[in-house]
């Protein structure tokens, strides 16, 4: 059990830090200056003479719906447990020994997704923290040979001491907060033999 605790508390630090996403954020970069190259790129448009117009600008394209779900978003097949029906996937990220972690964040409230999770893996869980509350859900064997983290379910109120949630990290993302996150460790890929 001190293992598994240990191995939980990394988990929920890593959670909280929001560790590294394996999605590829755009890198800025640097302005050009004496030491970078400017980038050709297109003409900026300078001042009109007298006389002439200058042409409006190309209208930028809309934004892609914030509802709308990425492509890569994992589906029940990948994540090998349910996921609650109107969870949104935040991110996932590298648990280690093959193994990763995904999080969904939840309009539901923390009862109401514990009961949820009860009651379609039909198992109790357990409560390992009061404040914020988490929930787990150890399901399958663990070997420390072969996995970083114990498969199972992992729920965390994020509305606790008065927060307002979990920040949606999807800009414009609605809801703007989610009360709730879900945690989902698959167990990893057997190898073959």
């Amino acid at each position: 059990m001190p293992r598994i605790g240990r191995r939980l508390g990394i988990a929920l630090i890593l959670l909280a830090l929001g560790g590294e996403p394996s999605v590829t954020a755009q890198v800025p970069q640097p302005f050009p200056g004496r030491n970078t190259p400017a980038k050709p790129g297109p003409a900026q448009p300078g001042p009109a003479a007298p006389g002439q117009t200058v042409p409006p600008s190309p209208a930028p394209a809309p934004p892609a719906a914030a509802s709308a779900a990425p492509e890569n978003t994992p589906n029940e097949a990948v994540v090998g447990f349910p996921i609650y029906p109107s969870a949104q996937f935040i991110a996932s990220y590298d648990a280690g020994q093959g193994q990763r972690y995904y999080l969904y964040g939840s309009e539901a409230k923390f009862p109401e997704l514990v009961k949820y999770y009860q009651t379609v893996l039909k198992v109790r869980g357990t409560l390992v923290f009061d404040a914020p509350a988490t929930h787990v859900f150890e399901i399958g064997r663990f070997r420390e040979e072969t996995m970083a983290f114990p498969p199972g379910v992992t729920i965390k109120d994020y509305t606790w001491n008065g927060s307002a949630g979990y920040l949606n990290p999807h800009r414009n993302g609605t809801p703007a907060r989610f009360p709730s996150v879900i945690q989902i460790v698959p167990a990893p890929a057997v190898p073959l033999r």
